[in-house]
């Protein structure tokens, strides 16, 4: 096997010290920042968040494979059909549990998902749900190593697909896998997005700092998710119902209606989809929706709420 030596610079961060190795937000501990109250006295804020995703059958998986990647020799048709089950069939139980507890969503949608699906982003518009952007596709993966000028490209053609597909202004952004390159952040503020859901660090938005102008991070954790839950960690559906149990009553009783706090529960169709599966996500949500106090709200109502605030 050859191996290629390591560059000089490979381990060389530009702020490297004590404390973070970068300066894209101030380090602030929640409990010493201004409290916020969300509408109507409510003390969470429910966001759910599904995934519209395409996977190329003949996916390179550079510089490594998401979640989700063919796994198999090309054509790998076993998982290939798979995932767009999620996009043919398990995205409607999705919608249809949503409904049955009042829940509005904020889908992240590929690119490629809008020009080979219309009707699923019809679909989503008619049920009010905000579109926000998930990239071209699965295979197109933000990293340190792609060229900025080809990133850019890859940002403003993702926009210009989902905006003119959804007639929506697309104010939100997920990256395939969550990968960023060093420079993601500032073309996006450039590219007019106002939140980005790539960074899993805290229970509530914070202000990053972009060369491009303001941008928002917004909570969106991997730990809860389904895939994470049931694919990668193999833990059964009863367990899934009772983390995100577990996940809100820990966040309900740390909140109150003058210091809130965001439930974001991020879904991928292909995996919660399933007739076996949908069950404990109905259930879970019927727990969360029992309760008084909770705001189902899609992620630019989180948003617009919060900011309201931090004057």
């Amino acid at each position: 096997m050859s191996s290629k030596p390591l560059p000089d610079d490979y381990l060389s961060y530009p702020l490297r010290r004590y404390g973070m190795d970068h300066d894209r937000y101030d380090w602030s501990m929640l409990p010493r920042r201004k409290p916020v109250a969300w509408p109507d006295g409510a003390r969470i804020a429910l966001w759910v968040v599904p995934a519209l995703e395409w996977f190329p059958l003949n996916m390179a998986g550079q510089p490594f494979k998401p979640p989700g990647a063919m796994q198999t020799a090309y054509p790998d048709l076993r998982h290939y059909t798979l995932r767009d089950y999620g996009n043919r069939v398990g995205i409607f139980r999705i919608m249809q549990a949503l409904g049955r507890h009042g829940i509005p969503a904020t889908v992240a949608v590929n690119a490629a998902v809008a020009v080979r699906y219309p009707s699923l982003i019809r679909q989503c518009n008619s049920l009010g749900w905000e579109i926000i952007a998930n990239g071209l596709d699965m295979d197109h993966l933000h990293h340190g190593g792609l060229d900025p000028a080809e990133e850019k490209r890859w940002v403003d053609q993702s926009l210009a697909l989902l905006r003119q597909a959804s007639g929506q202004s697309v104010r939100g952004w997920l990256s395939p896998a969550k990968s960023e390159s060093f420079q993601t952040l500032d073309l996006l503020a450039q590219a007019g997005l106002d939140y980005v859901c790539d960074w899993v660090n805290d229970d509530m938005p914070y202000a990053m700092r972009t060369t491009g102008g303001p941008l928002v991070a917004m909570p969106h954790p991997i730990d809860i998710d389904d895939y994470t839950i049931l694919v990668n960690n193999h833990h059964t559906e009863d367990d899934f119902r009772d983390q995100l149990i577990d996940h809100f009553d820990v966040l309900y009783r740390e909140s109150s209606v003058d210091n809130g706090r965001v439930m974001a529960i991020s879904l991928h169709p292909w995996v919660i989809g399933q007739p076996y599966r949908i069950r404990a996500l109905d259930e879970a949500l019927a727990h969360i929706m029992h309760h008084r106090g909770v705001w189902a709200a899609t992620g630019s109502q989180v948003l617009d709420a919060w900011q309201a605030q931090q004057a």
